[in-house]
C-alpha cells in the first residue's frame, strides 16, 4: 500500500493578516484623500445650485416686474403666490425647492445687502464664515 498525501489549498492564517495589514494600510492612506475632493465636490454642487436658483429668480422678475418677498421666499418659485398677477411658473425643473448639498435649505434675503437679493448657504457646519467645506457659498461673489 503506497500513501500519498495531498497538500491542502488555501490560504494560511498569517498571509490572511497581511493582506488585511496592506488593505487597512492603502484604505488609511487614499481614504482621506477621497472625502477631501467629496467636500469640494459639494462646495461645487452648492455654487451651480445657487447660480441656478438665481436665474429662476430672474426668470420670477422678467414676469412678475418684481422679485419674490421675504415671506414667500423661493416657495413662490414653485407655487402661484395669492399676490402674483402674471406668474408663469414653476420656474424650477423638478417642481421643489432644492436643499443644498448638506441637506440644509438655501437661504434667501429680499431686499439683499450684496445686490438686489442674498441668496446663500454656510456649508457643512449651517453656520456663518468656515473654510473649505464649511465656507459659506453665495450668490454675491
Amino acid at each position: 500500500m503506497q500513501h500519498t498525501y495531498r497538500r491542502q489549498s488555501g490560504f494560511t492564517l498569517l498571509e490572511l493578516l497581511v493582506v488585511l495589514g496592506i488593505i487597512a494600510l492603502l484604505a488609511g492612506i487614499v481614504g482621506p484623500q477621497v472625502m477631501k475632493h467629496m467636500g469640494a465636490s459639494k462646495t461645487k454642487a452648492a455654487k451651480v445650485q445657487i447660480e441656478d436658483l438665481a436665474a429662476a429668480l430672474d426668470m420670477y422678475k422678467l414676469d412678475e416686474g418684481r422679485y419674490p418677498s421675504q415671506q414667500q421666499g423661493l416657495t413662490a418659485l414653485i407655487e402661484k403666490p395669492n399676490d402674483a398677477r402674471r406668474w408663469n411658473g414653476p420656474y424650477l425643473r423638478k417642481e421643489k425647492v432644492p436643499q443644498d448639498p448638506w441637506m440644509n435649505e438655501y437661504h434667501y434675503v429680499f431686499p439683499g445687502q450684496h445686490g438686489s437679493f442674498d441668496l446663500f448657504s454656510y456649508g457643512a457646519d449651517e453656520k456663518e464664515g468656515g473654510d473649505g467645506e464649511d465656507q459659506d457659498i453665495n450668490s454675491w461673489e
